[in-house]
């Protein structure tokens, strides 16, 4: 099993039985406010939860499960998958609205790039938002992606982000160490 520890954090692949902690999260109607899937009920989340699961089997990697160090409580999830439809792979976080604004979406993020480009070798991520998830857009920013432009959704605008492989390493050179 694919293991991450950060500074507050633990990120680990997710099990079966996490369907209940996940059910909170993705049942939480401002937490899903901006993701296109919008509010699960449990058996949706059983789906997402099954297919997260597959995805690791298949690629190997995928959205792991975040876990606070402080109460070993999932807060959430966070971590690379294949943008829809589509090769290319793609950083993505969701929390549950009682950690947000404590900078764990970007701790989440910033390890799933680095586990990106050192450990995978990918030769580049992108990130996908709506365009008024203005804190959402801050974590990318904050992690070196760069806007790149804006596109309509169904229903909603959303901007796209990337971050090359070599932009990555001088990105990160210019990083204080603690990071």
């Amino acid at each position: 099993m694919q293991e991450i520890e950060t500074a507050r954090l633990y990120l680990r692949q997710f099990t079966p039985d996490d369907l209940d902690e996940l059910y909170r999260i993705y049942s939480d109607s401002e937490v899903m406010k901006y993701l296109s899937e919008g509010v699960r009920n449990r058996e949706e989340t059983a789906a997402d939860l099954f297919q997260i699961i597959a995805d690791w089997e298949k690629h190997a990697f995928g959205l792991w499960a975040v876990v606070n160090k402080q109460n070993n409580q999932l807060i959430g999830d966070g971590g690379l998958r294949f943008l829809s439809k589509t090769p290319e792979v793609e950083v993505g976080y969701v929390l549950a609205k009682a950690y947000w604004g404590k900078g764990l979406a970007s701790e989440v993020a910033a390890a799933s790039i680095k586990y990106g480009f050192e450990v995978l070798n990918l030769e580049k991520i992108i990130a996908v938002a709506d365009a008024e998830n203005i804190a959402s857009r801050r974590v990318m920013e904050k992690r070196g992606m760069k806007y790149q432009y804006n596109f309509d959704a169904p229903d909603r605008d959303r901007v796209y982000y990337s971050i090359a492989r070599l932009s990555y390493f001088i990105w990160k050179e210019t990083q204080p160490k603690c990071l």
